[in-house]
């Protein structure tokens, strides 16, 4: 009897401490939104996990940070009212190698959760030049159709920026290797660089936050997820100057904060019921120096306002497999200065990027139900070291609009981390759907409109070059109107078609 009271009293005095809360208010923390309160909010943090953990509760008023660690068992609490609120001071950051970080971080740490209905403000607006565009070196736009003014319109002084940054603290959240990581319900804004960074980490939940950005500051990405597992970001409202999303799964060590492990690939990564809008990508999946990434589904979403939509890349050793898109509706436009996309609403490429590595492959990729409305065509972009493989569209609809820009911004495609020059910003025709070097193919009840498009290198509904299993059915679309040259459907250099129609199909070099 006696040894069941004492083990109760133990595990009642465990529940005791795990439900503290510590509020920051306690170790110093002032409110008045001018005084560092970075070292009150650390002590709270460190007393809490020394506790066992528990909640460190952020009040009303204006907290303003540094860098602080965040550790194994605290929840963040934010309540309505409060706000944390980056250090206009560089100097306030953790310095990282000739960097800093920002404002969270954590490492090795597991059970850590931020949420409430408080606003985590970056304060990113203290570190940019808001009076100058920054623009694409003359010497990238060489091979574009507008050569030296390309994209060099500007409206209201800076156009689509991006505006210049001076130094500034790198990512605003950090969690690198870490497990079992929550964050929802908050409102974050202004992030300098990166918002989110989830890095080499495993059971990663994000719902419900509204993560709201500077559109015009470069390299303000939303959530982006390197080298994790287990990964669902739902229910959220994400405006983002770059990628509001992206999922990568890195190989080496790269020199900014976070990049200590990423060893391995990611994978099961589930992304819905989300809006998103972007000067870059709505959502990227793979990019240059990526191990490989797999197992993604994507569903639900809204991409509007963006410079391309989805966009899936291969430029390094690591493939991309598996990914299933469902019930998505696309907008993209084209852009001023140096932003990457040129108004695809989905834009799959594989093309290199470094020397001296064996080129990763794209295969098995699903698009089902997806509504585009875009100032450029779509894109499937393969060479020949390494061919797109199972690529299905069922139920796709693309109305592809005139843009104001196209005068110094259209008739070109941005493949931009490829290593040939030549391919990075380039002249190109523009059917409204694009692929070569691609093996399985199927375009199944694509519905094409024209809408309003007025430049002569607009061409066909749909064309494919360099292919193998080739299939077409229940197409409705044209020509773009403006090119009597063009046909509905143009096919080049390929093997085993099945289409279901013979009308306006235009056939060059083609074998049974």
């Amino acid at each position: 009897m006696k040894t069941s009271l004492i083990a109760l009293l133990l595990c009642l005095n465990l529940f005791i401490i795990n439900a503290q809360s510590f509020n920051i208010l306690t170790y110093g923390a002032v409110n008045d939104g001018k005084t560092i309160s970075t070292l009150a909010v650390q002590k709270a943090i460190d007393t809490c996990n020394l506790n066992g953990g528990g909640k460190v509760i952020i009040p009303t008023g204006v907290f303003v940070i540094g860098t602080v660690y965040l550790k194994s068992n605290v929840h963040l609490y934010l309540e309505t009212g409060a706000i944390l609120r980056g250090s206009p001071d560089l100097k306030d950051y953790a310095p990282y190698n000739e960097v800093h970080y920002g404002m969270i971080y954590a490492e090795n740490a597991e059970n850590i959760t931020i949420s409430g209905f408080g606003n985590i403000d970056g304060n990113g607006d203290n570190f940019f030049d808001h009076n100058k565009a920054k623009q694409i070196e003359q010497e990238g736009t060489k091979y574009t159709r507008q050569k030296e003014n390309y994209r060099k319109i500007a409206r209201d002084g800076i156009g689509d920026g991006p505006v210049v940054p001076k130094n500034r603290p790198y990512q605003m959240f950090i969690f690198s290797n870490c497990k079992r990581i929550t964050v929802k319900d908050i409102f974050i804004t202004n992030s300098p660089f990166w918002t989110m960074h989830f890095a080499d980490c495993d059971g990663v939940r994000v719902n419900g936050i509204l993560l709201w950005t500077n559109m015009f500051v470069p390299n303000a990405d939303g959530i982006d997820i390197t080298s994790c597992n287990n990964v669902t970001i739902s229910n959220c409202d994400i405006r983002s100057g770059d990628d509001a999303i992206g999922v990568v799964g890195y190989d080496n060590h790269f020199e900014l904060p976070g990049f200590k492990h990423l060893r391995h690939p990611s994978g099961n990564i589930n992304i819905t019921n989300c809006n998103l809008q972007s000067y870059s990508s709505g959502i990227r999946i793979g990019f240059i120096d990526q191990n490989s990434v797999c197992n993604i589904n994507i569903s639900n979403c809204n991409i509007t306002n963006s410079t391309r939509g989805i966009g899936i890349f291969v430029r390094g050793e690591g493939s991309l497999e598996n990914i299933n898109i469902s019930n998505v509706t696309i907008e993209t436009k084209l852009r001023t200065g140096d932003w990457w996309g040129n108004g695809e609403p989905i834009h799959i490429s594989a093309i290199r990027g470094k020397d001296s590595i064996k080129l990763g492959k794209i295969k098995n990729v699903k698009f089902n139900n997806v509504t585009c409305k875009g100032e450029n065509g779509i894109l499937l972009f393969g060479t020949e070291e390494s061919i797109i493989k199972n690529i299905t569209f069922n139920n796709l609809t693309l109305e592809l609009i005139d843009s104001k820009l196209n005068d110094v911004a259209g008739g070109n495609i941005d493949l931009r981390a490829c290593l040939d020059e030549k391919y990075q910003l380039f002249k190109r025709d523009i059917p409204a759907f694009l692929a070569q070097h691609v093996t399985g193919l199927t375009i199944e009840n694509f519905r094409l409109e024209w809408k309003g498009t007025r430049m002569p290198y607009f061409t066909h509904g749909i064309e494919v070059n360099n292919f193998e299993d080739l299939v077409i059915r229940n197409f409705k679309g044209t020509a773009s109107p403006i090119n009597l040259k063009a046909f509905p459907i143009f096919l080049q250099d390929g093997i085993q078609t099945n289409i279901d129609t013979k009308i306006g199909v235009k056939r060059i070099n083609l074998k049974k």
